[in-house]
């Protein structure tokens, strides 16, 4: 089967969503980056069965973590912020010991197509994907760009093919 032949398989998939963001300052009202998941995600017919802003704490995202991978309700979870490379920002280690299966491609692609906009500061970006309890994990970094970047480039091609995969895993 081509790959054009699993998308067209795919194509009818909608995911069901939990969108994170990760920081201490943002609200509803000024979370750019979540509100660009959010849109990009109801334009390509996916559901938002979450969202939540949490502080960029580990012991909130990983009891977040822990619930989001228990509802059957969520195929997806999408995280923004926390990326860093402060002490503060401990997203990428507390969802990399929650992956079962990373997507290694995930990060060092955004990267790629982050050095090609932004250039030598795209080492900076922590990013990483990967599967937890059949559920798809991406964590990207808090800036409304690369957000952007991440998912028309890199999660919203893939996302129904990579849900129809895990299904097809029971």
């Amino acid at each position: 089967m081509s790959c054009q032949d699993r998308h067209r398989e795919a194509s009818d998939i909608v995911v069901n969503c939990a969108v994170i963001t990760l920081s201490d300052t943002r609200t509803k009202d000024n979370d750019a980056s979540g509100a660009a998941i959010q849109r990009l995600l109801v334009e390509a017919k996916h559901k938002i069965a979450q969202y939540q802003i949490i502080r960029d704490e580990p012991g909130d995202l990983d009891q977040l973590l822990a619930r989001l991978l228990a509802d059957k309700e969520v195929d997806a979870i999408l995280t923004t912020g926390g990326t860093g490379i402060s002490p503060r920002d401990q997203t990428i280690p507390v969802i990399r010991r929650r992956l079962e299966t990373v997507l290694d491609g995930f990060g060092e692609l955004f990267r790629m197509l982050s050095w090609q906009e932004i250039g030598s500061s795209a080492m900076l970006s922590r990013a990483i994907a990967g599967v937890a309890r059949r559920k798809l994990i991406f964590a990207m970094p808090g800036s409304t760009s690369a957000v952007e970047l991440a998912m028309t480039k890199l999660v919203l091609p893939e996302l129904r093919h990579l849900v129809l995969q895990l299904s097809k895993a029971e």
